[in-house]
């Protein structure tokens, strides 16, 4: 009988449902339809002008190279995401891209077969694991001390911004079976969620303990994107959580700008964090996306809302009440998290409106964020300055805004001083800073250099900020956020 469910099993991504998934309470198109471009033109006065990205327009998802080899009858039987891969170029949903996607789609389906070949022994089978075994094993714990790891290695992956990372563990992760125990989720969403079990648990002799038994009773395969630290509270708690998950048999596949050995660089306590990169390489393959192209800037920007020049208030306002429509904008309060509230300064129709001040400038963070997407759909932020010494607490949370928008598929109208390359101009790493050239002129440079911020964290993020910010002004992007929206409000008529 088991021998038979194995089967069943292999065969079961073949038939699952291929339209919509819900993740973060938001619906999204699995399988991406090319877009017929629409024009909108703004005429504006003076050296204002509109900042678009007008390259050649590609999918919106990152597409992977077509040098895969031909499918065998064995790997279509087998499934997983190299097949569904291949179903899809075949049916021309994906584009072809390069070998180095192709290369990291070859070990996620390496993973998948293992994963597949060992289930039973990971665990992963919700139904033929036992819900009281699950819920006495920190109990049996406190008495006979237990370790099971997993049998299967993870998968760490990093690369540059727009590799597809995202895309290609999204493609992993919905192929897999969904009787599986299983939890896709960026990882700020992930950390704030381990904050709300911490405060749960308080007085318990080691919380982080209850709550790694938690997570890996609710999900033994574990893909986080965006891995990144920049936290000391978050490194200590990593360090200390990831040894239970890891010994409760935890499997791990992450999606990250930085390498392993480079997360949390240069950050305090760090020599406290270095024991989860050494557990992190034991347990994860780690494997570098090589790609040097960034497909989100290959998307055609035609619609964006992205307003570059100074006293563009009122502009960003007249387009704040065009998407209102008939429906007045009145001061509102979000529900954060831990019975907090988060005060819009004007909210309609799914969209809200904030100056950047108070967006950005205010000791806020991701949980904010979340609450605020949670709600709403569209941000106007007015006034988004140019990012250095002066401002850098500021550009941090604006790095977490955009994270959180682009992961809610959000969209944005903004103001900004500059085009999203110019906002991060002064935002430089260690490395970069060593190569700067001095100017010949002690004036210039201490009027250039004197706003210059050397951090490494932000330096990588810049990177993926800068990306981000493209793709959402595309054509593709705000297409898309229109089909997702509008399939919102069907199912919440229904």
């Amino acid at each position: 009988m088991r021998t038979v469910i194995r089967v069943l099993r292999k065969f079961r991504p073949a038939f699952q449902y291929r339209a919509n998934f819900i993740y973060n309470g938001y619906a999204k198109r699995r399988d991406f339809c090319p877009y017929t471009n629409h024009r909108s033109i703004y005429s504006l006065s003076g050296s204002t002008y509109i900042h678009r990205c007008r390259n050649e327009s590609y999918m919106i998802h990152r597409a992977i190279s077509s040098d895969a080899a031909k499918v065998t009858n064995k790997e279509v039987n087998r499934g997983g995401p190299l097949v569904e891969y291949e179903r899809r170029v075949a049916a021309g949903e994906l584009l072809d891209g390069d070998a180095c996607q192709l290369n990291t789609l070859g070990e996620l389906q390496r993973l998948y077969d293992e994963l597949v070949e060992n289930a039973e022994d990971c665990r992963l089978d919700r139904y033929a694991t036992s819900k009281k075994a699950g819920r006495s094993r920190w109990l049996w714990s406190r008495f006979i001390p237990q370790t099971s790891y997993a049998p299967v290695k993870g998968l760490y992956l990093y690369g540059g911004v727009g590799t597809g990372k995202t895309m290609l563990m999204d493609l992993f992760f919905y192929q897999l079976p969904c009787n599986w125990r299983k939890k896709r989720i960026h990882f700020h969403d992930f950390m704030l969620n381990v904050h709300s079990r911490l405060q749960k648990h308080r007085g318990v002799a080691d919380p982080l303990e209850v709550v790694a038994g938690e997570i890996s009773d609710e999900s033994i395969l574990l893909c986080l994107d965006e891995f990144m630290v920049t936290d000391v509270a978050d490194a200590l708690i990593l360090n200390r959580m990831f040894r239970h998950l890891f010994s409760n048999g935890i499997i791990l596949i992450s999606t990250s700008n930085r390498a392993p050995d480079k997360l949390y660089e240069g950050g305090l306590q760090r020599d406290l964090f270095l024991p989860f990169i050494d557990a992190l390489q034991e347990r994860c393959i780690v494997h570098q996306i090589g790609s040097s192209v960034d497909y989100r800037k290959m998307t055609s920007a035609e619609q964006g809302f992205y307003f570059v020049g100074k006293h563009l208030s009122s502009l960003l306002k007249q387009k704040f009440q065009q998407l209102n429509g008939e429906q007045i904008a009145v001061p509102q309060e979000v529900e954060v998290v831990m019975g907090r509230k988060l005060k819009v300064p004007a909210g309609a129709n799914g969209c809200a409106y904030f100056p950047f001040e108070e967006l950005c400038d205010r000791p806020l963070g991701a949980a904010d964020y979340f609450g605020l997407f949670k709600k709403f759909h569209t941000l106007a932020l007015d006034g988004v300055p140019i990012f250095g010494l002066s401002n850098r607490t500021a550009a941090y949370r604006f790095v977490t805004l955009v994270d959180v928008m682009y992961e809610n598929r959000g969209r944005l109208l903004c103001t900004a001083e500059g085009t999203p390359v110019e906002l991060f101009d002064r935002i430089v790493t260690i490395a970069d800073a060593q190569q700067m050239a001095p100017r010949t002129s002690s004036r210039s440079r201490k009027s250039d250099d004197s706003d210059i911020c050397v951090d490494n964290e932000l330096g990588f993020a810049k990177d993926r900020t800068i990306s981000r910010l493209t793709e959402m002004n595309s054509t593709e992007y705000l297409e898309q956020h229109a089909e997702i929206w509008a399939q919102k409000r069907l199912s919440d008529n229904e």
